[in-house]
């Protein structure tokens, strides 16, 4: 929306700004920001009042947790309508590449949502039905993955690009919206899994969207992407607007997701961030990259699936708990250890995830 006013930069030149990735990114990002802090408080007051009992905890979980009853979820709404709302403010309408991305926030969101509502409704921790809903996430990421596969330059479009190796591409033809629903949505479902502690999944996904923010404007640089060797996705560098309200966001509701808690994302909130991250990795075609940038993410998924295979082959479990974080509480790791750890590992594979730009 504020892009628009270059069309008056012949009258006043100083509007000229406006052009400018960088200064829109950081104006999303103190936008989403300010709008989280503002209207947070009246947003967790009225969930509270709706949910009564707040969030379901799992009796099976660490004990410690049972203590966190009554705490309002969905909070995931506050970090959309930043997103959403910042976005639309700071970002190029024209571009392609925003309308999908928020397309698959605001689906997987909802999705999130009705899966929310069912468990404060129905006091249950379990949702609506897991295939349902899977078909739902997979519907959404093949609709996504099918307009970027449309977006991407020719020669590019279908192809899986390899970190470390500046000429190494796989052409996946048609399996490109397989690999976009395999990113889409396991980044979506993986933040949903480590979104456990208080503040865990939140400062995780703003590091990821902060390094993926730099190579969305770097991807969609001609000058930058040559000089470094990546491959050059032109409009995709709008996608560090996205980037930085969801860095905004993202610490506005950390204000209030802070320990203790005054408020769950929710599914609502997980499902969207993971759904946002793995959107732009397909775009930029970072998809390699974004596994070692949340390598968190896919650590506390491994975690489950491990367990879960552990136990029904053998009858026995590999961790005291899954996912990760509670197998480490349960080994007396106070809450705030794992989660400063985790954010401290986050901070390393995020590093390791940059140094792939220039090491080719």
């Amino acid at each position: 929306m504020l892009y628009e006013l270059v069309n008056f930069s012949d009258q006043i030149s100083a509007l000229n700004v406006f052009r400018y990735i960088t200064f829109r990114s950081g104006g999303a990002i103190f936008t989403a920001l300010l709008f989280v802090m503002m209207f947070g408080p009246a947003i967790i007051d009225l969930l509270r009042v709706k949910q009564g009992k707040g969030q379901p905890i799992r009796d099976d979980g660490p004990q410690s947790h049972l203590l966190k009853r009554g705490t309002p979820t969905m909070g995931g709404l506050m970090i959309l309508a930043g997103v959403t709302v910042s976005t639309l403010l700071w970002a190029q309408l024209s571009n392609g590449y925003i309308w999908v991305v928020l397309g698959v926030a605001i689906c997987y969101g909802a999705i999130g949502f009705y899966d929310d509502f069912l468990k404060v409704t129905k006091r249950s921790t379990a949702g609506f039905s897991g295939k349902s809903r899977f078909l739902l996430e997979v519907l959404v990421a093949a609709v996504a993955g099918y307009i970027l596969m449309k977006l991407g330059p020719k020669g590019l479009d279908t192809d899986l690009t390899f970190p470390f190796f500046k000429d190494l591409v796989i052409d996946l033809g048609p399996f490109f919206i397989l690999m976009a629903v395999l990113v889409i949505a396991g980044a979506g479902n993986a933040v949903n899994l480590t979104d456990g502690l208080d503040g865990l999944a939140i400062v995780p996904v703003m590091i990821a969207a902060a390094t993926f923010g730099v190579i969305a404007y770097l991807s969609g640089n001609a000058k930058f992407a040559g000089y470094l060797q990546i491959h050059h996705i032109p409009g995709t560098g709008e996608l560090a607007v996205i980037c930085g309200a969801l860095i905004g966001a993202g610490l506005g509701f950390l204000w209030f997701n802070a320990p203790p808690a005054m408020i769950f994302m929710g599914d609502t909130g997980s499902l969207a961030l993971g759904g946002i991250l793995g959107a732009i990795a397909v775009a930029i075609k970072h998809e390699i990259v974004l596994a070692v940038v949340g390598g968190l993410f896919v650590l506390e998924t491994l975690s489950v699936v491990i367990q879960v295979m552990s136990f029904k082959w053998t009858g026995k479990r590999v961790f005291k708990m899954a996912p990760l974080h509670h197998h480490y509480e349960q080994k007396g790791w106070k809450e705030s250890t794992v989660v400063i750890r985790f954010w401290i590992i986050s901070v390393i594979l995020a590093l390791i995830g940059l140094s792939t730009l220039k090491l080719r």
